[in-house]
């Protein structure tokens, strides 16, 4: 067994933030021989266990898990990664690793397909979401840990791995071989136009190449006719600081402060501003957020908020305002510690308050708004424009409209729905028209179907039958209420499988209420940009 008495003197500063990002650490904490009696209670404490405990002992589980329970007595965000959490934090921030381009999760013991990159291998071999990996490299993987089949999938980049996928409708195993190579992870999934002139960007999260993609689809938009933006930060999480301030820069004037950030320590206090010129300072916009919209995503919206340069439309952000500076500890895993508060250019503070055990804070997203929620004077701030703003609370929007699943509002029952992925394994009964990557004898193939197809009342009607087989319980007032969701969700889940992100979200996007009457608010959006003008002359007078 391993010990790690040495742990805590063994730490790196890792020159990138995982989770609000670009925050640089402290330095490297001191040298074993300085550190406090309190380090050494610890060390103690862990070899007396080592030599005495009645069982087998595991070391670094057990520094981990005391790693773990210290951190969680801080805040909600500082927080441990052992060494494949925190290779996959990289991979995540990098936009890249090397394999076969799928994410994969356990499943009543099966190694599941849980989404893929386009492009990637797997994808160009035809695997899909919901296939079991059955085999690799001729080994049963029943039973098997994700991280035992991450190590078998992944390795270097042109070399062939082995799978036997397991799909439904097919008589027996589908044998692939499938040669590794570098996945990219985009940042931004989807970029259209809505209409003639309506241009539309989804940001999924802030890794180190978000704002080079976004440059990039901006600049495809524009020789498409884009005159106006929709800028869509739902469900994203947060990500990387230098990111987020360089997207903000994307649509903001040169100088402009888009975000500051105050901690304990000297060097945590820093301001942010805008360093270029920007192309996009007359695009109107209409930016999206919900209550899942959390950390650098906030920073953004925020700063488009404050400087009235975009209307913000949907729902109250999550509220993080922490900033988590990432170190590097030995055998590759890390921490991420809280180092400072951000605040938004009016002066806010958008962290809620959590409470001692963090469960409140952290099922926010899976509780109710309260649209009239009540603010202390001491929370109110003011826009470029004189436009007043709260601290205390996430970012709240200009214009509400509650749309916390893909921009519905569904019941508890429809939710249940998607939550246990029920239209994701409904999709697999379907294949594209003339996609022959996989070929296998079946004793009941899925049907084909063209981009253009439509979710007939037959197909709802399956649907619901394929409900019943997984034995849940049928609400019929939440059925009928909800069928405009079900058939959105459908088409999605099936498109988004056969067809790619951007034809799910392109289709989605005209069924989508909250996106919707977003855009039937371009011309308060205009107002506003006229309303950022004016006071960006004022403010250079």
């Amino acid at each position: 067994m391993r010990s790690y008495r040495s742990l805590s003197a063994a730490v790196s500063v890792v020159v990138f933030c995982a989770l609000v990002g670009g925050f640089y650490g402290r330095a490297a904490l001191s040298a074993q021989d300085q550190i406090p009696d309190q380090y050494r209670v610890f060390t103690a404490a862990l070899s007396a266990i080592e030599a005495n405990y009645v069982g087998a002992v595991e070391s670094d589980r057990m520094v981990y898990g005391a790693i773990s329970g210290m951190l969680q007595t801080l805040d909600p965000h500082s927080s441990f990664m052992d060494p494949r959490s925190y290779a996959q934090m990289r991979e995540r921030q990098e936009g890249r690793y090397y394999g076969l381009g799928i994410t994969i999760q356990v499943i009543d013991g099966d190694i599941t397909v849980a989404a893929l990159f386009e492009g990637s291998p797997a994808y160009q071999k035809g695997l899909r979401r919901g296939d079991v990996v059955a085999r690799i490299t001729g080994e049963d993987t029943k039973g098997w840990t994700s991280d035992q089949a991450v190590r078998k999938l992944r390795g270097p980049k042109g070399t062939p791995v082995q799978v036997s996928i397991r799909r439904n409708g097919f008589d027996s195993l589908i044998e692939l071989e499938v040669t590794r190579d570098e996945i990219h992870i985009p940042t931004v999934p989807a970029a259209f136009m809505l209409d003639a002139t309506t241009g539309y960007v989804r940001v999924s999260e802030f890794g180190e190449n978000t704002d080079t993609e976004l440059g990039r689809a901006l600049r495809e938009l524009t020789q498409q006719g884009m005159k106006r933006l929709v800028f869509d930060l739902r469900n994203n999480p947060g990500g990387a600081l230098d990111q987020a301030i360089k997207v903000s820069n994307r649509f903001l004037p040169k100088g402009d402060m888009v975000v500051y950030t105050r901690g304990r320590l000297s060097n945590s206090d820093q301001d942010y501003r805008a360093t270029v010129a920007s192309d996009y300072l007359d695009l109107p916009m209409v930016t999206l957020v919900n209550r899942s919209s959390a950390s650098a995503s906030e920073i953004v919206s925020g700063a488009l908020q404050d400087h009235d340069r975009s209307l913000i439309v949907g729902e109250t952000t999550f509220g993080k305002a922490l900033v988590q500076s990432v170190y590097r500890v030995s055998e590759g895993a890390g921490v991420a510690v809280t180092t400072a508060h951000y605040y938004t250019p009016s002066g806010r503070l958008i962290q809620r308050p959590w409470d001692d055990s963090f469960d409140e804070y952290l099922t926010y997203t899976l509780r109710e708004q309260d649209p009239n929620k009540a603010h202390s004077a001491s929370d109110l701030k003011y826009t470029d424009a004189g436009r007043k703003v709260y601290s205390g609370g996430g970012v709240e929007p200009d214009r509400r409209f509650d749309g916390p699943v893909d921009g519905f509002n569904p019941s508890r029952f429809s939710r249940t729905l998607y939550n246990r992925q029920l239209f994701d394994t409904f999709a697999q009964r379907f294949t594209r028209k003339g996609d022959t990557r996989i070929s296998a004898v079946s004793s009941g193939m899925p049907r084909d179907l063209t981009p253009e197809f439509d979710v007939t009342d037959a197909m709802v009607a399956e649907f619901r039958e394929h409900l019943l087989m997984a034995r849940v319980k049928m609400d019929e007032a939440a059925w009928q209420k909800d069928q405009q969701f079900i058939r959105a969700m459908i088409r999605y889940e099936i498109d988004l499988d056969l067809f790619g992100i951007a034809a799910a979200r392109k289709n989605l996007s005209q069924r989508d209420p909250q996106l919707q009457f977003a855009l039937s608010l371009f011309p308060e959006a205009e107002q506003l940009l006229n309303l950022s003008r004016t006071s960006t002359v004022r403010a250079a007078r």
